[in-house]
């Protein structure tokens, strides 16, 4: 083969991976809509008046019998959902593996999410239980949707790629949940003139961001492509998830170092969730914040956060993603520290915070989504990746129980939100202690210069 036919073919390598990696942005571009005007902004609190309407005299409901203060369903929903997922996503990370099609799951979990979605805009009157329900089956989605969407990190980018192409993934999530929340602010706060009661515009909002999720994950299905199998992988029937579960877990024994990661992206991340789903119940809760400001203050984190994933992307081509990591977990414990104090009826100073998360927001979820990306052994993308991804969202169910049950005991949200500060701290103090360098070495990976 000449040298110029072996030129020609790396081009098209690159151009290919290009394609791809456009492709993969997309659905960051999609789903991300669903965790910023749901999660973030709208459900929470609507979620919590539907409760509320529904609850008896001394403020509970009570959902299989079971008294639950009206103002805690929906902090305890997200739990959940999210041990849900726990069940859920090692089955789809070990199936993707063993088969080699991403894509056909990828799509199923992604329009199955969109469906449950778009499905709240029948939430209205006492339906609390429709919302929780709703709330499970798109939050579990989502989960399952994200271990096979982060699995194709490792094989559309090279090592030395994806700090930035995670990155940019981040951002163009920022992007689309900034983008539908003008929208969804021009919709709430002129919804008289659209003819329109406040829980219809917020139902509108809600079901909205199902439908964007389902539209542009079609991008990603047809730039994504499956890579082959060996035949010895393909063998084992679907029945054997569970099986092959146990054997990842065995498998990932053999690299403590992965683990000693995992565990501590476990224990921040679950602080990092719980202020994404539950910082606007303490706007409107406790602090007295009207709807609107509530959107504005996201829309900020939204546009700060594209900003802080970029520059926090290039942080670490100079200091490397652990010590960018580390020092975005200082700056998370300071900010919800902060946050305790913040004076009721305030909006400036809910919008001094929401600066402040979004800065670290977007850095630290893409900086530790792509130095996990080079602690897995080739091959075990998917599986590695639904661990990964029990630790971003599958295990992120303590902290919003802890919330929920710190506002059951206490019935206040300052209390709440200042139980958060030792995820970051105990985080931070287990990631100091990997030796990232030895753990890509151990994973047989090649290191960079800059990690």
């Amino acid at each position: 083969m000449g040298a110029d036919t072996v030129g020609a073919t790396a081009e098209e390598g690159v151009a290919e991976r290009r394609r791809e990696q456009r492709g993969w942005y997309v659905y960051d571009w999609a789903c991300s809509v669903y965790s910023t005007s749901v999660l973030t902004v709208f459900l929470g609190p609507y979620l919590t008046s539907v409760a509320k309407a529904a609850a008896d005299a001394d403020g509970f409901v009570h959902p299989l019998g079971i008294p639950v203060r009206a103002g805690s369903f929906f902090a305890y929903s997200v739990s959940a959902s999210v041990i849900l997922s726990i069940f859920v996503m090692p089955l789809a990370g070990a199936l993707a593996d063993r088969t080699g099609r991403k894509k056909p799951l990828l799509g199923t979990a992604a329009y199955v999410g969109a469906a449950a979605t778009a499905g709240m805009f029948f939430l209205s009157g006492d339906r609390y239980l429709l919302g929780g329900l709703l709330l499970i089956v798109a939050n579990a989605s989502l989960a399952v949707s994200m271990v096979l969407y982060n699995s194709f990190l490792p094989q559309i980018a090279e090592p030395e790629e994806r700090d930035a192409v995670s990155s940019r993934g981040w951002a163009f999530g920022y992007a689309a949940g900034a983008l539908v929340l003008v929208l969804n602010l021009v919709l709430y706060s002129a919804h008289d003139s659209f003819g329109l009661s406040e829980a219809a515009a917020v139902r509108i909002c809600l079901a909205s961001a199902g439908v964007w999720w389902g539209a542009f994950t079609l991008v990603p299905l047809r730039r994504l492509r499956d890579r082959r199998v060996a035949a010895h992988e393909d063998a084992a029937p679907v029945g054997s998830g569970w099986r092959q579960l146990m054997t990842t877990l065995r498998d990932m024994r053999r690299h403590p170092l992965t683990l000693a990661f995992l565990l501590a992206y476990l224990v921040y991340n679950d602080g990092v969730q719980t202020v994404i789903s539950q910082a606007s119940i303490y706007g409107s809760e406790e602090l007295g914040l009207e709807q609107t400001t509530l959107i504005v203050a996201v829309l900020l984190v939204q546009l700060l956060a594209v900003a802080g994933a970029l520059g926090m992307g290039r942080l670490a081509r100079v200091y490397g993603a652990k010590r960018t990591i580390l020092g975005s977990l200082v700056a998370w414990t300071l900010t919800i520290g902060a946050g305790y104090f913040l004076p009721a009826g305030a909006p400036v100073w809910f919008f001094v915070l929401a600066a402040g998360i979004g800065i670290v927001l977007g850095g630290t979820q893409a900086l530790s989504r792509s130095l996990f990306s080079h602690l897995v052994p080739q091959g075990k993308e998917a599986e590695y990746f639904s661990a990964y991804e029990m630790s971003d969202r599958g295990m992120s169910w303590l902290g919003p129980l802890i919330f929920g049950l710190t506002y059951q005991l206490t019935g206040s949200y300052r209390d709440a939100i200042v139980s958060l500060v030792v995820f970051f701290v105990l985080g931070f103090l287990l990631l100091a202690r990997v030796p990232v360098r030895r753990a890509v070495q151990a994973a047989g990976n090649p290191v960079p210069d800059r990690i």
